[in-house]
């Protein structure tokens, strides 16, 4: 028993000094974060710990202290990325290029799986918690509004300062980062499957494009004669409580009082349906929408807006 207990604290040790080859501390307020080096000068991390800082001082695994400035973030994803600047040393960058993590397979989020919370602190470096995915489940809408490729809870203690940390399997293989901003019960792991995904794009624009009506929705139920009358298969759609000027679905005809009951030919029974279907509609695009009026259908087209982003 003894060996096999010193053989996985070897291993968990070894995973860290995996782990501490790329992961940097970002010294953002108030209790600052960790983050990870992922590609070509970029550093991903949690959106929610940069507050609104357009630059941040990084600690690199070396010591060396860097002003990095923030590329872009996404509050729906809670993911932000910052890029080093320019004039990074060589040395500096050979060396977090040779600590590039490795990706583990979306096969390893399994419930029960052992795995690893590792950030950095200016103050004390390297740090680690230890734990398990405590469960497992298909995409999902944050409450900020982004879409998550998988749900993963972590059974780890993320200690005030430690939203960013790599969370990496018993190898050191980056799985994603972990984050208390996205769910108020517990610590999640973004998957890297959509750090990568939104990190791509915020490379490229500095934001995350979301689809956008502008309207105010609450799900209402329909009474079975309308149901029929108006050919539709559901009992329950979304009645329009507030429509905002000059947006989109505005600019369409939409009225206060119309019951939104299709977009983009599916049925809208609750806010999630109406947010799936802007997940696949095309920014500047019309997309169908059925709407009912005093007992009415009527089919009508939005052109899709861009969701504004805060401060704008």
């Amino acid at each position: 028993m003894t060996s096999t207990l010193a053989s996985l604290s070897d291993d968990l040790v070894k995973a860290v000094e995996t782990a501490s080859r790329f992961v940097v501390s970002i010294g953002a307020r108030p209790r600052g974060a960790s983050g990870s080096y992922w590609r070509d000068g970029a550093i991903i991390t949690v959106e929610h710990a940069l507050k609104h800082d357009e630059t941040a001082s990084v600690t690199l695994p070396s010591g060396a202290v860097l002003k990095a400035t923030v590329a872009g973030r996404d509050p729906g994803t809670d993911i932000a990325v910052l890029q080093l600047p320019a004039g990074t040393s060589p040395a500096e960058l050979k060396a977090l290029t040779h600590g590039s993590p490795e990706f583990a397979p979306d096969t390893v989020f399994k419930p029960g799986s052992l795995v690893l919370a590792v950030g950095r602190s200016g103050e004390i470096g390297i740090n680690a918690t230890m734990g398990v995915i405590s469960a497992v489940g298909g995409s999902w809408r944050t409450w900020r509004g982004g879409m998550i490729d998988r749900f993963v809870r972590l059974d780890a203690s993320l200690y005030p300062g430690s939203s960013g940390s790599a969370v990496v399997d018993p190898a050191g293989r980056l799985l994603g980062l972990a984050t208390r901003g996205l769910s108020r019960v517990s610590g999640v792991a973004v998957p890297m499957s959509t750090v990568t995904r939104v990190a791509e794009e915020l490379l490229s624009k500095g934001r995350v494009s979301r689809g956008y009506l502008g309207v105010g929705l609450q799900p209402v139920a329909l009474p079975e004669h309308l149901v029929k009358q108006s050919g539709l298969s559901q009992g329950r759609a979304m009645v329009v409580l507030s429509v905002e000027p000059e947006s989109p679905a505005g600019k369409a005809g939409v009225l206060l009082g119309d019951v939104l009951a299709l977009l983009g030919g599916e049925p809208t029974t609750d806010i999630d349906d109406v947010q799936a279907a802007l997940e696949k509609a095309t920014i500047g695009e019309a997309i169908s929408a059925t709407i009912l009026r005093g007992g009415e259908r009527r089919d009508i087209g939005i052109t899709v807006g861009e969701r504004p982003r805060r401060g704008d």
